[in-house]
């Protein structure tokens, strides 16, 4: 019976594919179709530039949450996801596009060929292919290494909640007031677009970071050697990733406030969220999963992540990208010729993907999941001054638990069952020693040459539970960025501090007094 059911599927699917050949648009019923996305989906070429534009732009409007003359900073890595973003936002902000885009954009590039293992030749060769690109795009853009993340403030952890003056009022209101302000200094018959040209044109003219015409500045041979040295002393390719992807937005998230960009775009798209998803469950990552697969990212405050091509899968990114040959460029990650079963990263992309071969709703069920996903907005209002943010991804903590849960109980085994030297002294102890001054600790962590985290333990109380279990893969937590240590120090003393003077404190229900 199986044989004769298996027979016929066989035989129906080759009466479709033969139907297919010389089939019509399903749009505009005339021209010859020359792809099909789904099964009945077939487009010709014009009407799938016009379904694929106005999915993107149908994706910001739906969302309101670009407002008209923010500075948009558009996060490009080269692969064709990122490269059909900046093309769409090229076609958005022209003269003659029906729904105009009315944000300023400006393009980031993060040099991440240390991490891979590429030569300096080979990194060179990278960028220079990577600024021919941008150039042709007439935008501003930013070509950083990631070496520089051992020159960032310790402010970049910090969650900024200052909002933007445009984003004070209603949508409507602020694309109103925008285009009064446009009207106003169209007067001279000088368009928008004109006036836009006029100031990417002297933005070269000026030699500033934010000028094409800008050289790339090669890192440091030792914070190349410090970037090298902290990934190496990751024991596996889940660890390495995820502390790649953390640090990552570290310096995006620094890069755009230091030049005023309230928003980011990244080219994620529907296959890649679908992976995602299902690599962040498997992670432990369960409670951030709208944080990390949504629209929207406004876990750092002033700068709010938002993903315009989530709707997109893989293959129409593809497609439209051949089509109208839209340039990318191949650039070698840490998964690159790894086996399957390498990380957990790569084998959850290795599923979907097999998956989707045999079962082509398997990513879009996926994603249609992740959509109905949120954080709770009561929850987050309450306080977030006071609410503890992980060190390392900067999400709500997670592991404020009750004494008898099962994380409280797996903490237990995990402390009962570490073996410590018998001289080694916990941070706890550290804190009535001495400065090199011989007075008490002056708890100034610019001046104080006591060091106050001395291993993992003193700071994986810091972090959500998991990137504790990304910590506890590292050799040694004296290869990570300095910023991240003196934040560390900061909390750690601000911890102890407060148990000296808790019994001075109020309760923080006042119903209980």
């Amino acid at each position: 019976m199986c044989d004769v059911e298996e027979s016929s599927c066989q035989d129906i699917r080759k009466e479709e594919g033969g139907a297919r050949i010389g089939q019509t648009c399903m749009k505009c019923k005339e021209a010859t179709a020359v792809l099909i996305i789904r099964v009945g989906d077939a487009f010709c070429r014009t009407c799938f530039r016009e379904y694929f534009v106005h999915k993107f732009r149908a994706m910001l409007g739906k969302n309101r949450v670009v407002y008209p003359g923010e500075k948009v900073l558009l996060a490009y890595s080269g692969g064709p996801s990122s490269s059909a973003m900046i093309q769409q936002v090229q076609e958005g902000l022209s003269r003659d596009a029906p729904k105009k885009l009315r944000f300023t954009p400006g393009v980031l590039f993060i040099d991440e060929g240390a991490v891979c293992g590429q030569s300096w030749q080979d990194r060179e060769r990278v960028i220079t292919e990577i600024q021919s690109i941008l150039k042709a795009t007439s935008f501003p853009f930013h070509i950083i290494p990631l070496e520089q993340l051992f020159s960032l403030p310790r402010s970049v952890l910090e969650k900024n909640l200052s909002m933007s003056p445009t984003q004070s009022g209603n949508y409507k209101q602020a694309v109103g007031t925008f285009l009064d302000q446009q009207r106003a200094h169209d007067v001279d018959g000088i368009t928008e677009a004109t006036n836009r040209l006029a100031e990417m044109h002297t933005a070269d003219t000026i030699p500033s970071e934010c000028s094409n015409s800008l050289p790339y500045n090669r890192p440091a041979p030792d914070h190349t050697a410090a970037l090298m040295s902290m990934f190496h002393s990751a024991k596996t390719l889940t660890a390495k990733q995820q502390l790649l992807h953390s640090l990552r937005n570290h310096l995006m998230v620094h890069v755009a406030r230091k030049y005023g960009y309230t928003k980011v775009m990244t080219g994620e798209s529907c296959t890649r969220l679908a992976v995602n998803l299902l690599a962040n469950i498997s992670l432990g990552r369960g409670a951030f999963l709208p944080l990390d697969t949504g629209f929207s990212d406004d876990r750092h405050g002033d700068v709010v992540v938002v993903r315009p091509m989530r709707d997109y899968s893989l293959k129409e990114i593809s497609f439209y990208n051949r089509l109208f040959n839209v340039q990318s460029v191949f650039i070698p990650t840490l998964d690159t010729k790894a086996c399957g079963n390498s990380g957990i990263q790569h084998l959850s992309e290795t599923f979907i993907t097999k998956l989707q071969a045999d079962f082509p709703s398997t990513v879009s069920t996926v994603y249609r999941t992740s959509e109905k996903l949120h954080v709770s907005r009561t929850e987050v209002s309450q306080d977030q001054s006071k609410q503890e943010r992980c060190l390392l991804c900067m999400c709500p903590s997670d592991t404020s638990t009750g004494a008898a849960s099962a994380f409280s109980a797996t903490q237990v085994s995990q402390q009962l069952s570490q073996r410590r030297p018998p001289n080694s002294v916990t941070s706890a102890e550290n804190s009535g020693k001495q400065c090199c001054n011989g007075e008490q600790c002056c708890e100034d962590v610019a001046s104080c040459t006591q060091p106050s985290v001395t291993g993992p333990e003193d700071i994986v109380h810091l972090l959500c539970y998991s990137c504790r279990v990304t910590i506890k893969d590292l050799k040694s937590v004296d290869t990570l960025p300095s910023y991240l240590m003196k934040e560390a120090e900061h909390r750690n003393r601000r911890v102890q501090m407060r148990k000296e003077i808790e019994e001075f404190l109020l309760d923080d229900n006042p119903g209980d007094l």
